[in-house]
């Protein structure tokens, strides 16, 4: 059982805008994989597609997850909605709701498995509350439950993202440019995060990175996109600047800065601007 299975998936918008060109992959269980190429290759249109977010072409191509369908021939599968429930997606905006507590915000993670009713009133069990302090506990964020979640850091608010997919108990984490807003110590960070969650809880994870170094040093894997399709499927440690120069030309020091590096632990985290809004991420919990 692959944990994703995408087919000869295409997706074009407008008359010829390809975005993705049969693209074809699986994941195994348990597997932390990367997800690289320059702006418009299509990593987050790839990503939504998993997710269920948008539909491809109608032109054969499928997504399964867990081997359960999510999309087929353009048309969401039925019973989508329960599958759901199996997928984290931690978003490059973070998706809190600015003016909840981050508790709160946390405990949203609960929304595909508990009664509408009690969630939307903000009804949640002493079980809940316990499960979300100890996923804050686990990103290193517990002494900011209280917070109004527009008050932390950027990389604070990543974590919550992060603490919000433990709580819902979710098999497979799409990260979407988790790191692209953050700087150097809040990317370790917010990584560290994610790869512990796939080594502890054997959550596989499919990560969409603008930053070969970061793939290179957590992802085993690494898939690599270029206008829509995919050029380079395997060991991370493959990807050498002589290689990405092959892959992408210029646009590979987009990519690398220049080289590949291991990336810096040592600086310190920095605040940037609250992306306020009413989160899609909870949309996409309540199905």
């Amino acid at each position: 059982m692959s944990a994703v299975s995408v087919e000869h998936l295409s997706k074009t918008f407008g008359k010829t805008n390809r975005a993705l060109s049969d693209v074809t992959f699986s994941i195994e269980p348990g597997e932390m994989v990367a997800l690289i190429g320059a702006s418009g290759s299509g990593k987050s249109t790839l990503i939504r597609h998993i997710a269920g977010l948008v539909t491809s072409d109608r032109s054969g191509g499928s997504v399964k997850v867990f081997d359960a369908a999510i999309q087929q021939d353009g048309k969401i599968a039925d019973g989508v909605r329960q599958r759901r429930t199996e997928i984290g997606v931690v978003f490059q905006q973070f998706n809190l709701v600015g003016r909840l507590s981050v508790l709160t915000n946390v405990l949203t993670g609960v929304l595909g498995r508990a009664p509408f009713w009690r969630t939307w009133l903000g009804i949640f069990t002493r079980d809940e509350k316990q499960r979300a302090m100890t996923a804050l506990a686990r990103v290193g964020i517990a002494s900011h439950a209280g917070k109004r979640a527009a008050d932390l850091s950027g990389g604070q608010q990543q974590r919550a993202a992060i603490a919000r997919t433990i709580v819902q108990g979710a098999k497979l984490i799409l990260a979407d440019e988790p790191i692209a807003s953050l700087d150097p110590a809040s990317s370790v960070k917010v990584m560290d995060n994610l790869k512990r969650v796939n080594e502890d809880d054997g959550v596989t994870v499919l990560v969409s990175l603008h930053q070969v170094d970061y793939a290179v040093n957590y992802c085993p894997r690494t898939i690599a996109m270029r206008a829509g399709e995919i050029v380079f499927d395997g060991p991370s440690d493959q990807l050498t600047p002589a290689l990405l120069q092959e892959l992408y030309g210029s646009a590979s020091l987009d990519l690398t800065g220049g080289s590949v590096e291991q990336p810096t632990k040592k600086a310190s985290e920095k605040a940037i601007p609250n992306h306020p809004a009413a989160s899609p991420a909870l949309a996409y919990a309540a199905g």
